[in-house]
């Protein structure tokens, strides 16, 4: 049976600004992370948010929810830091997000492409790297790409690159070049083409995917290549080019 739950207000005044964790009670598997005030950590077993499309109702976390539901369990809410500053709760939900692999979060950590975890090979590669022109002329679109399993392969790259995002693909049919970008730097270069619907007719012989796209590109020509990845791939310096949260950035269109 699913008891209603809320924070008195005099508790909710002493939490703050504080992130959160929503735990399976089947496996004791944490399964997304949030930030909030007040009473927000219960909203998502309680359906009062507001959902932004009907894909939002159908998602992972919301279908999870109900499945713990429909066996007669509750879910566990961790308040797992409380009185966080305004200014470091997006830190913190994102270093929370980074430590939980396979949550069913939509959106990434804030700024964790750029700051998210990484090696000590990863760091120094990444900070000695040259930086990519400020103000290039192109008109771009830079995709965030979070796994690749061969970075040395520009064929693997733009596999990965290619396919398939939740993007308006008219404003991407536009740009000139289709950057592949990996925590901050640079890794591929593609010329851009149309972008189709992620269905077989453009794409064989991968998932189809509703309301996503993809683009048919090849790598971009040689000074083209040298000018945004160089050698080992070129670091991102300007804030406006930037992944935060979205996997999606545009340049010049």
């Amino acid at each position: 049976m699913h008891i209603d739950f809320v924070f008195s207000e005099s508790v909710c005044n002493s939490l703050g600004n504080y992130v959160y964790r929503l735990i399976d009670p089947r496996n004791g598997e944490t399964f997304y992370v949030g930030k909030g005030t007040g009473n927000r950590v219960f909203a998502h077993v309680q359906g009062e948010l507001n959902y932004e499309s009907d894909q939002d109702k159908s998602s992972e976390k919301m279908d999870r929810i109900r499945a713990i539901k429909n066996e007669g369990l509750q879910i566990s809410h961790v308040i797992h830091r409380h009185n966080i500053p305004s200014e470091a709760v997006f830190e913190v939900e994102a270093a929370l997000i980074d430590a939980y692999p396979g949550l069913a979060n939509e959106q990434g950590g804030h700024h964790s492409s750029e700051r998210g975890p990484m090696n000590a090979y990863q760091v120094v590669k990444k900070y000695d790297l040259p930086t990519l022109d400020a103000n290039p002329l192109d008109k771009l679109v830079l995709i965030n790409v979070n796994s690749i399993d061969d970075k040395s392969s520009v064929t693997k790259i733009l596999h990965q690159v290619q396919y398939a995002w939740k993007i308006d693909a008219k404003r991407a049919s536009c740009a000139d070049y289709v950057l592949a970008v990996q925590r901050g730097v640079v890794i591929g270069a593609f010329q851009n083409c149309k972008w189709h619907p992620a269905t077989n007719e453009f794409f064989p012989n991968r998932e189809e995917i509703e309301g996503r796209y993809g683009f048919l590109g090849e790598p971009a020509e040689k000074d083209k290549w040298n000018y945004y990845v160089g050698e080992h791939g070129k670091r991102i310096d300007n804030d406006k080019m930037r992944h935060v949260q979205f996997p999606i950035r545009y340049w010049n269109i």
